[in-house]
């Protein structure tokens, strides 16, 4: 990875960085396919491939399992589900993505600041950081702590409020792998960039016509480009 992407910041220019966890930092894909096909013939589906896993996947995760199943699921069959999708994948082992920690570390080198925003269960969160080693590059680390099965949108504007930054979200670069992450972001004015390695289709991101790289760095080094453009046209009006 080619560090001089990011200069030294000053005031004026330093950012803050919103990493998504599952599908972002963590590379868990192969680990999701395999809990969602421990769960579904319960409820009566059959296995998926990763192929198809990332064209259906959604948020909210209930209508994931309604596009899979070709019906809609019962709230207790959601509950039921999830609880057992989500014991599969806290036997596995946290493995981070490729450069993942390098590019945290170039971004702190330059003076950015960063945290972590996840929509899996705090508790979970907090742990498979600490497992992995990569707490100390996050002023935040927060995880879900109300029911499953919503969108990220709330939980950012709380999570932006937390951080000291609300007013100051042209300052926010979110790296996600999902068009919810990118939605979130533009809720609260905030800036987005998704890459395409994580848990949803790149055909799918690319339709939605949101900023789209093939990399966290690419993501990370437009992310910073598209922010500077913003508070140069901020300036000028």
């Amino acid at each position: 990875m080619n560090t001089t992407l990011f200069a030294a910041a000053t005031l004026a220019t330093r950012i803050h960085v919103v990493w998504d966890w599952n599908g972002t930092v963590k590379d868990d894909l192969s680990d999701h396919v395999d809990a969602l096909n421990a769960t579904l013939p319960t409820l009566g589906g059959e296995p998926v491939d990763q192929e198809t896993y990332r064209a259906k996947h959604t948020v909210p995760i209930p209508n994931f399992y309604a596009r899979l199943l070709g019906r809609a699921i019962t709230e207790q069959e959601w509950i039921s589900s999830d609880s057992a999708f989500l014991e599969h994948l806290r036997a596995q082992p946290v493995r981070v993505r490729e450069g993942a920690v390098e590019l945290m570390a170039a971004l702190r080198e330059a003076g950015h600041t960063q945290s972590l925003l996840s929509l899996c269960p705090h508790d979970t969160l907090v742990r498979e950081v600490e497992q992995a080693d990569i707490g100390h590059f996050f002023a935040r680390v927060e995880g879900r702590t109300g029911p499953s099965g919503g969108t990220k949108a709330a939980p950012l504007t709380a999570h932006i409020e937390a951080l000291g930054l609300t007013g100051q979200a042209y300052r926010v670069l979110l790296i996600g792998d999902a068009v919810d992450d990118a939605d979130a972001a533009h809720a609260n004015s905030a800036t987005a960039v998704l890459h395409t390695g994580g848990l949803h289709h790149p055909a799918k991101l690319a339709a939605s016509g949101h900023p789209l790289t093939a990399t966290l760095a690419d993501a990370v080094a437009l992310g910073l480009r598209l922010i500077h453009d913003r508070r140069a046209q901020l300036a000028c009006a």
